[in-house]
Formats: C-alpha cells, structure tokens, sequence
C-alpha cells in the first residue's frame, strides 16, 4: 500500500510562488513516475506535470510550461511541484499521484496513476 502526502498550498497573490511536495510512503517510490493534477471548482481533475522515475524525464500541460517545475528526491520519497507566475487561473486543489507501471515514463493520462493524494488547496486571489 502507499500512501501520498501533500502539502505546501495556501493563499498567494497573482505573480507568486509556491512550492508543493508531496511525501510517499513504501519503498518503492523510486521505481515509479509521478504526477501532479488539479481540479478547480465545477472542473475535471487536468495534468499539470510528470517526473519519470529516474527524474531525468519530466512533462507538463501547455498552461504550466514554463511556470511550474517537477522534481523529485528519491532519497527523501518526495516529489516536489514549483510554481512561480501563478495566475487566478491556477486556483485548484492539487494532487501527486504514482503511475501504476513499475519504471515507465512520463504520462498526462489520470488512468496511468492508481495513488492518489488527499490534495492541497491552492489558491491565487488577483
């Protein structure tokens, strides 16, 4: 079983920061790609960013591009999301989430993912 952690949302203005992470427990953290997703209100749950399991690999939706930043920490069972320039539009609750498929890449599909986080509530007030 895992488990998945999320924390570091909060309240920011326009053109702020967070960094989000997001600890996993198990030891087989390493071996699996992750995932961030959000849903906003009224919304589907959307991709916002994936890390392969070595980190070398990462992905993002078109929104977040250049924006926000996936990393990861295999030591520490951690997977970090940075999100710099956020705008209004980013106000969601956010999840990590551990592909299913032991050493696979990158993916922006929420069928990939069977763990999922509690969520961390964002929000970007104008």
């Amino acid at each position: 079983q895992v488990q998945l952690v999320e924390s570091g949302g909060g309240l920011v203005q326009a053109g702020g920061s967070l960094r989000l992470s997001c600890a996993a427990s198990g030891r087989t953290f390493s071996n699996y790609a992750m995932g961030w997703f959000r849903q906003a209100p009224g919304k589907e749950r959307e991709f916002v960013a994936s890390i392969s399991w070595s980190g070398d690999s990462t992905y993002y939706a078109d929104s977040v591009q250049g924006r926000f930043t996936i990393s990861r920490d295999n030591a520490k069972a951690t997977v970090y999301l940075q999100m710099n320039t956020l705008e209004p539009e980013d106000t969601a609750v956010y999840y990590c989430a551990k592909h299913y498929s032991y050493k696979a890449g990158v993916s922006g599909r929420t069928r990939d993912y069977n763990y999922w986080g509690q969520g961390t509530q964002v929000t970007v007030s104008s």
